[in-house]
């Protein structure tokens, strides 16, 4: 659990780094490229690739491309159609998102998340109720969609970890989870990117290094072997301790204007839909058992 908490406070300055000083303003595909090229650059020295054996590898470098690489290039898009408030507080899916995965896992099915999704749902509308445009509804989907990856992300680590020796020195085989977002990243950026909106600040590479080396590299790290240390409940609620932590960072530190009333109605709905949620599988639970 101190793994979590700690990349959670790691992790709250990173919305409003993005929001301040990269989005609209450095090309969201070099962005990407350059975290998860300077997060290998982290692990590459303690890489020790014979403790792993092939399909594993394949197996670590698709969770990478997936919850690193994939979820990155959704993750940044949404700074340019959202507010970083309105980015946090649709982060808050993701729990249930990992609950569901974990039904498709096992075979199982229920309906009742549904309920609680749509209720989340009208918590988004809540917030921005006036004006709503393609721009807000194709950020809200930019958003699950990185959400999904990293569900997806952490489920699958969770999963692959099971099945490694507990003696294996886990940030000896790491770096093959950041080559494998290096291969979604690299040709995303030679495609789609736009050389001409490179950083051209100082503090534009700043921030990119500290998001690459530390938010990235070390915080994924952490992350992902802190989430083989607790169960799916408490791994869901730190997920969600993410969103008040940023907000408190962006509205805060970087002051920046919002309607504080209709947020916290919104964010309310939204964290109500999860609660209720998690009061179902619980009341679901002796039944089960």
């Amino acid at each position: 659990m101190g793994y979590l908490i700690g990349v959670t406070a790691l992790w709250a300055f990173s919305f409003s780094l993005i929001g301040a000083y990269l989005a609209g303003q450095v090309d969201s595909y070099f962005a990407v490229l350059a975290r998860v090229a300077l997060a290998a650059v982290v692990f590459l020295p303690f890489l020790r690739p014979s403790l792993l054996r092939g399909p594993q590898r394949m197996a670590l470098m698709g969770l990478g491309a997936i919850q690193l690489g994939v979820m990155y290039i959704f993750f940044y898009q949404s700074f340019l159609l959202l507010s970083v408030p309105e980015v946090l507080l649709f982060t808050i899916f993701t729990p249930l998102y990992v609950a569901l995965l974990d039904d498709a896992m096992f075979g199982r099915f229920t309906p009742f998340h549904l309920v609680t999704a749509a209720l989340a749902v009208v918590g988004a509308a809540v917030i921005r109720f006036e004006g709503l445009d393609s721009g807000f509804w194709l950020g809200f989907l930019v958003v699950q969609g990185a959400n999904l990856c990293f569900a997806l992300g952490q489920v699958g680590y969770r999963r692959l970890s099971a099945e490694l020796p507990p003696s294996l020195p886990r940030h000896s085989v790491f770096a093959w989870f950041y080559l494998g977002a290096l291969m979604v990243a690299l040709p995303a950026f030679a495609i789609l990117g736009n050389a001409d909106a490179m950083p051209s600040t100082g503090l534009q590479w700043g921030v990119l290094a500290w998001l690459g080396l530390v938010a990235s590299g070390i915080g994924y790290f952490l992350w992902n072997l802190g989430a083989t240390r607790v169960d799916a409940g408490a791994l869901a609620i730190m997920n969600n301790a993410l969103i008040p932590a940023g907000l408190l960072v962006n509205l805060v530190i970087w002051n920046r204007d919002a309607d504080l009333v209709r947020l916290s109605l919104g964010g309310a709905i939204i964290v109500g839909s999860l609660f209720l949620n998690e009061w179902w599988l619980r009341r679901r639970a002796p039944a089960t058992a």
